[in-house]
């Protein structure tokens, strides 16, 4: 399980200091949860700091009832985080064989490699030995990401904003993708969207304003005051 407690988070401007995060209080516990909320409002500085990329200015992070808040990512890794980039990372000269394999962290024959890859919807014959590099879509290098993570099997994995960069086909098969993973999975899947699609496959939905939790609960509580939220502020933009 994973706990926040008191997360604060404030960053220096030329306007003076600006909190980003304020008093967050969360225990996260469960298949599929899904943090949303407007632009700006935190919930990719909140995921970031859970993997430790962001030091919070003030709080508490418990991982399974160890505090973590001082450990470094690779620390974090260890004791079973793992955090999917909004653009995936490429690496030259490392195949998408060789990349699984240091995720798992032990030699994978080509047919288990494979096998993660054909759960992501990819043909794993023609991709089991492609470098990640540029000549790689967006949409393909997502679903590799996934796999990776996949291979890692870690007890909290945190996706930022999958959906960022990718048409609407791949978007669509990545929604059928998370559902697989969320009903195959043993850990607990955090995924950062705007996406309806994403957020009705979730179990439980946090709402994240203005640097608080605004909400939270399942989709049947959430997503009706979301969608009446969502539609006023767009309102309020067209009329600005």
């Amino acid at each position: 399980m994973l706990e926040l407690k008191n997360i604060c988070y404030t960053v220096n401007t030329q306007n003076g200091k600006k909190e980003i995060l304020k008093d967050i209080n969360l225990k996260i516990d469960g298949k599929f949860v899904a943090f949303t909320g407007p632009n700006g409002s935190g919930k990719s500085t909140l995921a970031k700091i859970i993997m430790g990329i962001v030091t919070p200015t003030s709080g508490q992070i418990l991982f399974n009832g160890e505090d973590i808040t001082n450990l470094t990512i690779t620390e974090r890794a260890k004791k079973g985080i793992a955090f999917a980039f909004q653009q995936p990372v490429k690496f030259k000269g490392i195949t998408v064989y060789d990349l699984v394999n240091m995720a798992c962290g032990k030699k994978l024959k080509v047919a288990e490699v494979c096998a993660y890859l054909s759960e992501v919807g990819l043909c794993a014959r023609e991709y089991v030995n492609r470098e990640i590099n540029a000549s790689l879509s967006g949409g393909e290098l997502k679903r590799i990401e996934i796999a990776v993570t996949m291979a890692r099997s870690a007890s909290l994995t945190i996706f930022d904003e999958p959906e960022a960069g990718i048409d609407l086909w791949s978007f669509n098969s990545l929604i059928s993708v998370f559902e697989r993973i969320a009903q195959k999975t043993q850990g607990t899947l955090l995924i950062i969207s705007h996406q309806e699609k994403i957020l009705n496959i979730a179990d439980r939905i946090i709402v994240i304003a203005d640097g608080k939790v605004k909400n939270d609960g399942n989709k049947q509580e959430i997503m009706p005051n979301l969608l009446s939220f969502s539609t006023c502020n767009a309102l309020k933009d067209k009329e600005a």
